[in-house]
């Protein structure tokens, strides 16, 4: 650090501690997050709660920044604020400050506070972002909650039988090899595949690393997009879970942005934007060149297959009445509804079934490892 002296005004270097350092580097760290991470629904819509509240209670909106900065726990949320502010102070709007931001606030939020600048409804626009984004993250973690408990399963009897047949089955084949007896066809097939598994083990992991990292470099392209979002969309149960949840989260979008005014092309641009499913963003470009053609949202969308045919029914239902960003979002609140019924059918069928799928595969190696006792304790009591 470089300080001037009041008796010849010449640079000398002032000395930082450690600690005064540390923090200047984390502080440069976060500034480099700010830019470069996304942030989370729930900071989102934390940001927007906070805000909303605070412009709806009188406050302008430097003071709201300044007074999220000094509450806010989160570094780069902190960081956001003040940057967002000093923006403003320098002369920029609101919006435009949010644009130098781009990953942290994506253009549905810009959008949105850009129209509510327009119109004058700035706190009315932060209570509209608050509650899509609480829609969002309360869906999110419906959907984690469904996934999150077939995979601990799964992944504890992966370590299960992978520990049993590394470990265990070699020590009860040492003492099988001892009877001099032929054993029993299952006991066979685990012995020779726990041998199989130590023998091959590097080749196993490395190739299962290599499908890892050749399928990420597949599904990152358009046509493993496709490929992607084909086969999830097939998953018994699991298919149309995500089906309804990416339908509603476009649903959602697109009556937010329409009921603030901001136009239906740049709706439809922002739509395609926010999501990655393939199907989704097939079925905006569609709708954009159609619309612009003249044709009807309703008409558009019914020859989408991914799109259930009540999204069609009351698009044109909103259509005939003129009030189309209410029956969509009315749409969007039916497939809300429908994803937390389906996350408690799936909670309720799938805990039982994979208890009895991991019991079946361990007693199944645990019968085929006694087996053999059993038939010799057999011989020698005859």
């Amino acid at each position: 650090m470089v300080i001037l002296t009041p008796e010849n005004d010449k640079p000398v270097e002032k000395k930082v501690g450690f600690w005064e350092s540390q923090r200047l580097s984390k502080e440069k760290s976060f500034e480099n997050q700010a830019h470069r991470k996304s942030l989370k629904a729930s900071a989102l819509y934390t940001f927007s709660y906070q805000m909303g509240a605070m412009l709806q209670g009188g406050l302008s909106l430097i003071s709201s920044l300044e007074i999220f900065e000094i509450e806010n726990d989160n570094p780069i949320m902190r960081i956001l604020a003040r940057q967002l502010r000093e923006s403003i102070t320098g002369g920029s709007s609101f919006s435009d400050a949010l644009r130098k931001f781009p990953k942290a606030f994506p253009r549905l939020f810009v959008s949105m506070v850009e129209a509510g600048e327009a119109s004058g409804t700035l706190p009315e626009m932060f209570g509209e972002l608050t509650e899509h984004f609480s829609f969002l993250t309360n869906l999110s973690k419906r959907i984690k909650g469904a996934m999150a408990y077939p995979i601990i399963i799964i992944a504890l009897a992966v370590v299960l039988v992978g520990a049993l047949l590394t470990f265990v089955i070699p020590v009860f084949a040492d003492m099988f090899a001892d009877f001099g007896a032929q054993l029993p066809l299952p006991t066979q097939i685990l012995i020779s595949f726990s041998y199989f598994l130590r023998t091959n083990i590097f080749f196993i992991v490395g190739g299962l690393f290599a499908i890892f990292f050749f399928g990420s470099r597949f599904f990152a392209t358009e046509q493993g997009k496709r490929v992607r979002d084909f086969l999830t969309w097939r998953l018994p149960l699991f298919g149309t879970l995500v089906q309804k949840s990416n339908v509603s989260r476009f649903c959602r979008t697109y009556a937010v942005l329409l009921k603030a005014g901001v136009p239906i092309l740049r709706t439809l641009e922002i739509c395609s934007s926010v999501t990655d499913n393939q199907y989704i963003q097939t079925a905006c470009e569609k709708l954009k060149d159609g619309i612009k053609e003249g044709k009807q949202f309703s008409d558009i969308i019914d020859k989408e297959t991914y799109f259930p045919k009540i999204v069609r029914h009351m698009a044109r239902s909103g259509e005939q009445t003129g009030h189309i960003e209410t029956m969509i979002l009315n749409v969007s609140n039916i497939f809300n509804n429908d994803i937390q019924n389906i996350v408690s059918m799936l909670t309720s069928l799938v805990e039982p079934a994979l208890v009895c799928f991991l019991g079946l595969v361990i007693g199944s190696i645990v019968v085929a490892m006694f087996l053999p006792i059993f038939q010799l304790s057999t011989v020698v009591a005859k």
